[in-house]
């Protein structure tokens, strides 16, 4: 069995869950004893971005453009996380998802972020997708969704809006005529 985590999984137009239509979901964490999580990343809140949330903390806001606030899947919504850049070390609240990539549920980020002291690259994430044991090996194998191996840049410089067609096109997939190709691999 192949370990999905540090894998994209793209929601092909013949994704049945409308929760899913046009997401990019990087997987996180894989097993098959465990299941799988992963946290979508290009579907954000509108209105709101990470000043509402140090705001409601009562922190001073830094002079810095702050992100939106991205909804990482129906799982557990409440929930906050940073994925963010290797360099910043967090605490035992953090998985090494890969060398350059971090995931992290611990709130003293926000303290250093509003600091000029956070990482360097980061995504504010409420709730994750998830799937039980062997799950994701048997919706793997109808058409809703595509594997593919996951990027920094494309994780954290391409605009959310853009990821799910140029994370495809950059590995030959026309996700457009997707939906016309029948059978399964």
């Amino acid at each position: 069995m192949e370990n999905y985590a540090n894998h994209f999984l793209i929601a092909t137009p013949k994704m049945p869950d409308p929760r899913f239509t046009q997401t990019v979901i990087y997987i996180c964490s894989h097993s098959l004893q465990e299941g799988a999580m992963g946290v979508v990343v290009n579907n954000y809140l509108p209105d709101i971005n990470l000043a509402n949330i140090i705001k409601g903390m009562d922190i001073t806001l830094p002079d810095i453009v702050m992100p939106r606030i991205f909804i990482g899947g129906p799982v557990d919504q409440e929930a906050g996380f940073f994925l963010h850049s290797a360099e910043y070390k967090s605490s035992e609240y953090s998985l090494a998802v890969s060398e350059s990539i971090i995931l992290s549920r611990d709130s003293r980020i926000i303290y250093d972020i509003a600091e000029d002291k956070g990482p360097v690259d980061y995504l504010f994430i409420l709730g994750y997708s998830g799937w039980g044991p062997g799950q994701l090996e048997n919706e793997l194998t109808r058409d809703g969704w595509l594997m593919l191996p996951a990027d920094y840049n494309d994780l954290f410089k391409v605009a959310p809006e853009d990821k799910w067609r140029n994370i495809c096109k950059k590995y030959g997939v026309n996700i457009a005529i997707f939906e016309d190709v029948t059978g399964t691999a």
